[in-house]
């Protein structure tokens, strides 16, 4: 039970980096990606084959970030006039070809196989349980690293910016704000941070396929930010780690209901997390923790 406690724990820090990625894309930039599990994907996949190459785990992150941020470009300027609906649909392509490509693409990704025995960092001196002590530990480490610079981030010159471009981004342009530059570096920071959750998700596991990277995903982290609060980090986080334990908890329901079956299981499941979070907007509209949004100073008034 508690190895079980452990891994949901350590699975809650790594949506939480997807959560945060999601949040400052849509959340501050306004912008609707719906390819975070392709970006995931790159980022697991960039990280296995590195480290397999025999570069340390450290480099292989690295990779990872460096090879989202440079996807993140790459799809920022392939939609640069699409917003909003336009936008969603051609970043739901994109999550789907990365998991085609790694599908059929044999020789490099070893296809629905997938790509096994990637390093575990000090797994073999540690040994298992004190591994997933030490693995618990380093995800929530980046997690609150990653969450401390977006909060920064979100309260700086630059973080209102954004979100003056996600509320008009003709006002923006208008007022002399870079728009294109905006829209490029909150996507290949948000591709970056995503990324990295896939290199953690891939070390962690030591065993990745295209199926464990599903458009699910990206629905699940919707949620999360949703229920959270859209354009608050810490709304984005505590919103991934509900969702996650709640799917973990619901894996139990046959323990209620006894006879289901599996395919009536997973129904039951994704009901069930609809509910929980029509519940959560009823009650929170703007989100458990909603985002802040700072009053506009009262000019003086004359004597």
């Amino acid at each position: 039970m508690l190895s079980y406690l452990i891994f949901t724990l350590t699975l809650c820090a790594i949506y939480g980096l997807l959560a945060l990625s999601l949040n400052l894309i849509w959340g501050s930039a306004g912008l609707v990606n719906l390819g975070l599990a392709g970006f995931f994907a790159v980022g697991a996949y960039a990280s296995a084959l590195a480290t397999g190459a025999g570069v340390p785990v450290l480099i292989g992150w690295g990779a990872a970030l460096l090879v989202g941020a440079a996807v993140g470009l790459v799809v920022t300027f392939a939609t640069l006039r699409l917003r909003d609906d336009y936008l969603a649909i051609v970043t739901l392509g994109f999550a789907e070809v990365i998991r085609l490509v790694a599908l059929n693409e044999r020789w490099l990704t070893n296809g629905s196989d997938g790509i096994s025995g990637i390093k575990a960092p000090l797994k073999a001196e540690l040994g298992t349980q004190n591994f997933a002590y030490f693995y618990l530990g380093l995800a929530t480490l980046v997690l609150v690293i990653v969450w401390a610079l977006l909060r920064r981030l979100d309260a700086s010159p630059y973080g209102r910016a954004l979100k003056a471009n996600r509320e008009d981004q003709q006002l923006a342009s208008f007022a002399g704000k870079p728009v294109l530059r905006f829209k490029l570096q909150a996507f290949a920071l948000s591709a970056a941070i995503a990324a990295l959750a896939g290199a953690l998700y891939a070390h962690f596991q030591s065993y990745i396929s295209p199926d464990h990277f599903q458009p699910l995903i990206t629905i699940y982290i919707f949620l999360a930010v949703t229920a959270g609060g859209v354009g608050r980090p810490s709304g984005a986080v505590l919103g991934a780690y509900l969702v996650v334990i709640f799917l973990e908890a619901t894996r139990f329901v046959t323990e209620w209901v006894p006879g289901l079956q599996p395919v009536q299981l997973a129904a039951m499941r994704e009901m069930l997390i609809g509910i929980a979070l029509i519940l959560v907007l009823h009650l929170k509209p703007q989100g458990i923790l909603p985002e802040r949004i700072p009053k506009a100073p009262v000019p003086p008034t004359a004597a």
